[in-house]
């Protein structure tokens, strides 16, 4: 049985959710479910009929449709008394051109004791279902599988939904457990950015259906992924026991176009892959930060059910995956162990590889450009982790590299650290140097690594060092940006006005997701397909 595709719309008139089943239909839902909790109320505080527009409202819509009426104690917006709910409830099981479910919360049978009775009366002459729900949208319920258990000796739901509050990715696994274990059509969903997993990948665990939204804005459950993204981006009706998943780790991970080409490159390569966001939260303390990525990534490898191949991994926590794969005796690749931060996780062969494709993609880039770098002069400007794998890899391959950071200090560290990675590389001497105060001087090329820039930063809109010296670098031929979002930063708009070759961040993106991709698949990657992707959807955000 196919898991079907529900968009939830949220009843303010009749018209208007008319409209939005009509839209769902053509976005290729299965189900639409109706939350007629506020607008129920107000037609019964109006003084008119309440239940027949609703009624009217199952007869003329487009899809076959879920009808709920949510009441304020579990996440809704009824206030009202339960008896006209439980009449509701009553008039849809009995009405012959009928909903195909209606929702009522476990919690609505302990409040009305009644309520049980009344329902199996009415059910008796009835085709239509009942979804019996347990919400939590603080975590997950401590008495959750007493519960279930409750619920299953009400004897009275066609289907079973569990959803709440995804507090980490493991969530997500013991809602595929859920669905694993379950005795009959079952929904187990985490709301929330953390449970993403667990709404894409239901079809991969037999779930009954998962939701979605017509637009971001008319979400009726936090985390609830558009009609759009769950059926495009993310392929849902593609997904089945055997696929293979893979993810983006980072924090936070919700901007990142990674799912959008990567799902993109499966498809056209008809590879039976998902790949999902990832999220594992950053703490201050840095020992925090590793044990909680350490506890994440272990419970998604050991996950058998789960047919986890790779993963990308960003922001904060580039340096732990080397960490964990060293401490794991993975294998490390000597790059990224020497520059002490990877990008990439594969299991290949039965083995996991930590690698990093970021500075190599970089580096390829310019060498298009410069040719072999060899005796060329490369200035890097930045001293966190980007610009040391940079200037790391330029270095092996030959460039002269300098480093300049507003925080000199810094910059002298970042030169002590890639001395002493490219020794344990077997590079030998190589050239690397920090850049005086006041005194850039020549260069062939020079490599951002700082966040300048870059939309929605600190720096937004800015240079990251001043126009004049840029202009007055003695022999500069190319600049290349890491930011990526906008693709023209105020750097690539100079360097252009200078006439100057330009390298944006989207191409390093687009190259290093390459990378990943054919390492994880074993084929090619669609560059040109990426790069299209990456740019459409930068200019339309």
């Amino acid at each position: 049985m196919k898991t079907l595709a529900c968009v939830a719309v949220t009843v303010e008139e009749a018209g208007q959710a008319l409209r939005g089943a009509e839209a769902a239909r053509d976005a290729g839902a299965d189900l639409v479910e109706f939350r007629v909790d506020a607008w129920y109320e107000r037609l019964g505080d109006e003084g008119g009929e309440a239940i027949k527009p609703v009624l009217r409202l199952v007869r003329e819509a487009e899809l076959p449709c879920i009808v709920t009426c949510r009441p304020d104690w579990e996440g809704g917006a009824y206030i009202g008394a339960e008896g006209p709910r439980a009449e509701l409830f009553e008039a849809l099981l009995l009405e012959p051109e009928r909903p195909r479910y209606i929702d009522v919360e476990h919690d609505a049978f302990r409040r009305s004791p009644d309520l049980a009775a009344r329902l199996r009366a009415c059910k008796a002459g009835s085709t239509t279902g009942i979804i019996v729900s347990i919400h939590d949208f603080e975590g997950r319920p401590a008495n959750l599988t007493r519960r279930l258990l409750d619920l299953r000796d009400l004897n009275l739901a066609d289907v079973v939904k569990v959803a709440f509050r995804a507090r980490s990715v493991r969530d997500n696994l013991e809602l595929f457990e859920l669905l694993r274990e379950s005795h009959g059509p079952t929904i187990a969903l985490g709301m929330g950015p953390f449970g993403t997993m667990s709404r894409v990948l239901a079809p991969k665990f037999g779930g009954f259906l998962t939701f979605a939204s017509l637009r971001d804005e008319t979400a009726t459950a936090p985390g609830q992924p558009t009609a759009s993204e769950l059926l495009g981006k993310y392929r849902l009706r593609q997904i089945g026991r055997d696929t293979k998943v893979y993810g983006i780790i980072g924090w936070p991970v919700g901007h990142s176009k990674s799912p959008t080409i990567h799902n993109a490159g499966f498809e056209a390569i008809g590879f039976d892959g998902a790949y999902v966001p990832l999220p594992v939260a950053s703490h201050d303390d840095a020992e925090d930060n590793f044990l909680s990525f350490r506890a994440s990534v272990m419970a998604l490898v050991e996950e058998k059910g789960l047919d986890f191949a790779g993963a990308s991994v960003t922001l904060p926590h580039k340096e732990n995956l080397v960490r964990l794969g060293v401490e794991m005796n993975w294998r490390v690749d000597d790059f990224a162990r020497a520059c002490g931060a990877a990008n990439t996780l594969a299991l290949l062969d039965g083995t996991w590889r930590v690698t990093n494709t970021d500075a190599p993609a970089a580096m390829d880039l310019l060498q298009r450009e410069l040719g072999a770098l060899s005796g060329r002069r490369v200035l890097v400007l930045g001293a966190g982790g980007v610009a040391r794998g940079i200037a790391l890899e330029a270095a092996r391959r030959g460039a002269s590299v300098r480093v300049w950071n507003r925080n000199a200090p810094r910059a002298e560290r970042l030169v002590s650290e890639v001395r002493q990675a490219a020794w344990a590389l077997g590079a030998g001497e190589i050239e690397i140097s920090v850049v005086k105060p006041g005194a850039i001087g020549p260069a062939e090329a020079l490599v951002h690594c700082t966040p300048a820039g870059m939309l929605g930063g600190e720096a937004e809109g800015e240079l990251p060092i001043a126009e004049e010296a840029i202009r007055d670098i003695e022999g500069l031929m190319v600049v290349q940006d890491t930011v990526y979002n906008p693709p023209e930063t105020p750097l690539l708009k100079l360097a252009r006005n200078l006439r100057r070759t330009t390298l944006d961040g989207v191409e390093m993106f687009v190259a290093q997701a390459a990378a990943q991709f054919a390492m994880w698949t074993g084929r090619a990657a669609p560059v040109s397909l990426f790069e299209r992707i990456v740019r459409e959807e930068l200019e339309g955000s």
